[in-house]
């Protein structure tokens, strides 16, 4: 017999034994487990032939008729308010159980005319029921979800140790093959002496091999040929061909100088180009093995198991489940973690008792009372519980809430604007807003910012850090190997749960924080994305507060306002305007930069406006 089942046969024993039990004649505690018990769905046809037989044993003929009137009448009205209201809540079931108990008791107390005062004792009675079975349904559901919190297992939601380690080695490994990459230095444009020497052997193997003075000039040590050859490489080195000095010297003692220089020449320009070959592929090792790098950041944060603190609290579990269990959904499957971050995820296997379609939202109201912590589904749950277990998520409501808001040009003449830009809400409570200019203006601008925009949009859904994402972004666009690919980024990333937001630029303009009047800076002297393998990301970081407001804007805004200083004024018309809209206020900043402008779009332009408030 496991525990569950036990539980409930103590219970039934408990259902027995209360008809042994009265209070001033009566017996209150009959009709109060009963209807608690009934509540809380544990076999009810088991339920009411142990209650009966309690009665049968201990009450007399009398009081057994009138309490056995009274649990089939309660058993009767419950199960008619679930089928007509799918679901039944303690309260209403509390009630009708005090109901059943009060009419029955006056009815019979009328019929007999003898003494009245029975009839307040029934009225009391009632009382008495209906705060019992109030206080004991939950009681008793936390008895009975004690130390089975997790239930029966449709659908694992814990990760599998043994795939967390294989995740873990895989991870190992990818870093292993990233340092292998990593180690190839890539060279110089210098040569070093071991490489000259290779080039002094085959220039004398291709010349001085056929001539009679070679023994002269190359078996003795101190041949003065050594030093002028020294001199007619880093001559060549330097120059791309021998100076007159060193030309002169070279025939004093070489009669084939014209042939030797010709030939050194030649060796050099094929030094250079495999010398720059080799830089192009070890710089294309490195970009590889940047994405290893952040391939085993990946898996290694897949292998990261969430804590699972269940068992902890299990009392708190147990009264979601009662509150979700009210409006008749079953659960056959919780879990509660604690995320890396600190915060809570609830993830249920939820189905409707009934059939019917139950809102999620309304699940989240049980959720939040039950964990006195406010929850919100997650983004990809389903809005609607139904006949068939499906698996729910719950995360901590983040304390900001954030609107967005755009305006944008595109350069006089163009048909389509060169900067793209993108809102994307990532799981966690992070909003990322990201904007990208292209080099120049039209198609071809607006191809290259829109190819930054959905790359650095699927590493960051994947899950990849904002550095590890723009860096992979970048990679891909020095591989593709266009020339003038090349595209700004500038990033702002707002965390919900405390309000602080990271930047990320990438040759971007001068980002601005409003704070009523206060107007707050953040610049960038970096190069775009696409020039290098290893790009520089100016990275900073600030704390924001209730009705701040974080603006990006293009370059195109910035460069066109002839002014000796653009920051400072922008930053005197964001101090001048007083709108909450986002969506306004970027209109309004593009609206007074093209008076500046004389109403001209010189170059595309575009503003992003986010802000954020507290919920």
């Amino acid at each position: 017999m496991n525990q569950q089942k036990l539980k409930q046969v103590l219970l039934y024993a408990l259902a027995v034994g209360t008809a042994k039990l009265s209070l001033a004649g009566c017996y209150p505690l009959i009709p109060g487990l009963f209807g608690a018990l009934l509540l809380e769905e544990v076999n009810r046809t088991l339920l009411l032939i142990f209650t009966l037989f309690g009665m049968a044993l201990f009450l007399p003929v009398q009081a057994m008729a009138k309490y056995g009137m009274i649990v089939l009448v309660s058993a009767a009205a419950v199960k008619l308010i679930e089928w007509a209201y799918k679901s039944c809540r303690t309260w209403i079931g509390a009630a009708v159980c005090a109901a059943s108990a009060m009419v029955l008791t006056i009815s019979g107390e009328v019929l007999q005319i003898r003494n009245r005062n029975s009839i307040w004792m029934g009225i009391l009675e009632s009382v008495f029921v209906f705060a019992f079975v109030v206080v004991a349904a939950p009681l008793l559901h936390a008895f009975l979800e004690g130390g089975s919190i997790r239930g029966p297992k449709k659908q694992t939601l814990v990760k599998a140790p043994e795939n967390g380690e294989r995740l873990q080695s895989y991870a190992e490994s990818f870093n292993g093959l990233s340092r292998m990459f990593s180690q190839m230095s890539r060279q110089k444009d210098g040569f070093a002496l071991e490489e000259m020497g290779k080039m002094q052997q085959e220039i004398t193997g291709k010349i001085c091999i056929s001539c009679s003075q070679c023994a002269l000039c190359w078996e003795q040590e101190n041949s003065p040929m050594y030093q002028v050859f020294y001199k007619l490489i880093h001559s060549i080195e330097k120059l791309g061909m021998p100076d007159v000095e060193v030309n002169r010297e070279l025939s004093e003692y070489c009669p084939f100088a014209r042939e030797v220089t010709e030939e050194a020449v030649g060796v050099f320009e094929k030094a250079r180009l495999n010398m720059a070959w080799y830089n192009r592929l070890l710089e294309n090792r490195e970009v590889i093995a940047q994405q290893l790098d952040a391939m085993a950041y990946i898996m290694e944060d897949c292998a990261k198991e969430y804590v699972d603190i269940s068992k902890e609290e299990g009392k708190m579990l147990a009264s979601v489940k009662y509150r979700i269990k009210e409006r008749g959904v079953n659960t056959q499957e919780i879990h509660l973690y604690e995320k890396t971050n600190g915060r809570l995820s609830l993830q249920m296997m939820l189905s409707s008792k009934w059939g019917n379609c139950i809102p999620v939202k309304e699940i989240a109201k049980d959720v939040t009372d039950g964990m006195h912590k406010r929850m919100v589904p997650s983004k990809n749950c389903k809005t609607l519980v139904g006949k068939e277990p499906s698996l729910f998520i719950f995360e901590e409501e983040p304390s900001f809430s954030t609107l967005h808001g755009v305006a944008r040009l595109a350069k006089d003449g163009a048909q389509i604007s060169g900067d793209n830009f993108s809102f994307l809400d990532l799981e966690g409570g992070q909003t990322v807003m990201t904007l990208s200019d292209g080099m120049g203006s039209g198609i071809r601008a607006c191809k290259e910012s829109e190819m930054v925009i959905e790359l650095i949009e699927k590493f960051l859904e994947a899950g990849f850090r904002k550095e590890t994402a723009i860096r992979m972004m970048n990679s891909a666009m020095v591989m593709h190997g266009e020339d003038g690919m090349y595209s700004t980024v500038d990033m702002a990333a707002i965390d919900l749960y405390t309000g602080a937001c990271e930047f990320f630029k990438i040759g971007a303009a001068t980002t601005f924080i409003k704070r009523g009047e206060q107007v707050e800076t953040v610049s960038s002297a970096s190069l775009p994305a696409g020039i290098f393998s290893q790009v520089e990301i100016e990275k900073s970081s600030r704390q924001l507060e209730n009705g701040d407001f974080v603006v990006l804007l293009s370059d195109g805004v910035m460069d066109y306002l002839h002014v000796p200083n653009p920051e400072e004024t922008i930053t005197e018309i964001l101090e001048t305007i007083q709108i909450n809209n986002p969506g306004q206020l970027a209109k309004h900043i593009l609206e007074r930069i093209l008076l500046f402008t004389g109403g001209k779009a010189p170059d595309d332009m575009t503003v992003l406006a986010a802000g954020i408030w507290e919920r």
